[in-house]
């Protein structure tokens, strides 16, 4: 599941080699000049010629083991003292960057060709290049997180689900792994569950009351330590804030090098979760049941799991066209009317940016997503028929209040697909034709023209609008927050 260019594994192994060829250079030069041996002594203490252990200290050629092991002896060390993963002087460990940084696509982009580090060049020189190599890559980084990225990122994401019908197998079996592990017998997954996952990956919990603000979670990876709020659970289900902490884990994430490649770990982690909470072997039978007595309900399958109602919706998207044969979409609108959330495969016609970005855009009016937050029930879930130029859909929607207001949250399906749901015989219905401008986006033609010359509101912007994305690794994360954490609450 990635919406990125997928690296050569090949390159990627070449570039470990690397590494490791120069850091293995880099410590027989530092143990030869510590014994006052000259390149040519040791070239004849090894029966080679300088020039060739010349190119394996600088990391240009890959000595082979009989060869490695001549050289130890030759400076009275051992092989194992040559191979060690210690950290080498400073002197080295910045050469070694610096070779690395010079192989790279930033040095190459800016057309500076690779050149040799002699030991004439100042230290102070080797920090200058490799602060300015790392304030390009922050500054590239930068440049790529902007909401246009962001948008094009999403659209592609999407898409990759639309034509997957919103299910990735490889998730489910991950997920379907770790259940086995810690023995679930199926159904709701307890808190005990969950802290028994952490534990078979090698993880203890712990709840602070600093946990970092940008944060919901933080894995002290070194010592095999999860930290989560102690005050989460006044917010919402403490299972959701441990086994998404422990999906980036059990998903081997590494730290995103692109936008989109954050968007993706998201959704992964998000889905491998649902599936952990939901587990797809158990609530497969339970919705081809509820399926064959005309009864689906979101609520019924978020009770039965002991989950919120966006959860349940979600996981139902995963699982109802492959498992099911019913197309679906699912919503998440602000009550702004702001869309943040949205998918579909049975072809609803979502308001869309000239990328084909949904999230951002204005809801109709007149769909279920919008029209529920004027509805007085909140106790009972809210059902309708929306007549579309696209065709008539059915949704089921509640309303959610979170930390930054109220969201309805729906799931809808084609008219010809109703039948299979609780609901189905709602009176509420609604026309929208929210293609043509008319239908909600300018308002009616009397009331414009009483009040457009004669009016003047001062807009609300959202704070983000105007700016770019959140920058580093994981946007919207104050690292130097999470290291000062880490560093307070590791054990001494």
């Amino acid at each position: 599941m990635t919406t990125t260019i997928a690296r050569d594994p090949r390159a990627e192994e070449h570039d470990d080699d690397q590494v490791d060829a120069l850091t293995i250079g880099r410590r027989i030069r530092q143990l030869r000049t510590e014994r006052g041996m000259t390149l040519e002594e040791l070239a004849s203490a090894v029966e080679r010629v300088p020039s060739q252990l010349s190119m394996i200290e600088n990391g240009r050629r890959e000595p082979k083991l009989t060869l490695l092991q001549s050289i130890a002896r030759a400076l009275g060390s051992t092989l194992d003292a040559l191979l060690e993963t210690e950290p080498l002087d400073e002197r080295s460990t910045m050469e070694i960057a610096l070779e690395k940084a010079m192989r790279g696509q930033t040095f190459q982009a800016l057309g500076i060709a690779p050149f040799r580090i002699g030991k004439t060049v100042p230290d102070d020189a080797l920090k200058a290049m490799l602060a300015l190599q790392g304030e390009i890559e922050r500054l590239r980084d930068e440049r790529a997180a902007t909401p246009e990225e962001a948008r094009r990122a999403n659209v592609a994401l999407r898409r990759l689900m639309r034509t997957q019908d919103n299910y990735f197998a490889d998730l489910e079996e991950q997920a379907r792994g770790i259940l086995e592990a810690v023995d679930h017998p199926g159904g709701p997954l307890t808190q005990r569950t969950a802290s028994d996952i952490a534990a078979h990956l090698g993880f203890t919990l712990h709840y602070v009351p600093d946990l970092p603000q940008t944060t919901r979670s933080v894995a002290d990876i070194k010592n095999g330590r999860l930290y989560l709020s102690s005050r989460m659970a006044s917010k919402g289900d403490p299972r959701t804030a441990v086994l998404q902490a422990l999906s980036s884990r059990i998903l081997g994430h590494r730290e995103p090098t692109s936008y989109a490649e954050f968007l993706r770990q998201r959704v992964e982690t998000n889905y491998l979760t649902g599936a952990l909470l939901i587990p797809e072997a158990h609530a497969v039978p339970f919705l081809a049941d509820a399926k064959q007595d005309r009864a689906i309900s979101i609520e019924d399958l978020r009770d039965a799991y002991s989950v919120s109602y966006e959860t349940a919706a979600h996981r139902f998207t995963n699982l109802a066209t492959v498992h099911l044969g019913i197309p679906v979409h699912f919503l998440k609108v602000h009550e702004s009317g702001t869309i943040t959330k949205a998918y579909e495969n049975d072809d609803v016609n979502f308001p869309a940016d000239r990328l084909g970005a949904i999230e951002g855009q204005m809801c109709c009016r007149k769909w279920t997503s919008r029209v529920v937050f004027d509805v007085d029930d909140h106790f009972n879930p809210y059902y309708q028929y929306t007549d579309t130029g696209n065709g008539t859909y059915w949704c089921t929607a509640r309303v959610e209040l979170s930390s930054e207001g109220a969201h309805s949250v729906s799931v809808g399906v084609r008219f010809d697909d109703t039948k299979w749901f609780l609901g189905r015989d709602t009176p509420n219905r609604g026309v929208s034709t929210h293609s043509v401008e008319a239908c909600c986006r300018r308002a009616p033609a009397d009331l414009e023209a009483a009040w457009r010359e004669n009016s003047w509101p001062n807009v609300r912007t959202p704070r983000t609008l105007l700016a770019t994305l959140p920058t580093g690794a994981f946007p919207g994360v104050d690292t130097t927050d999470v290291y000062e954490f880490l560093e307070a609450h590791a054990p001494r």
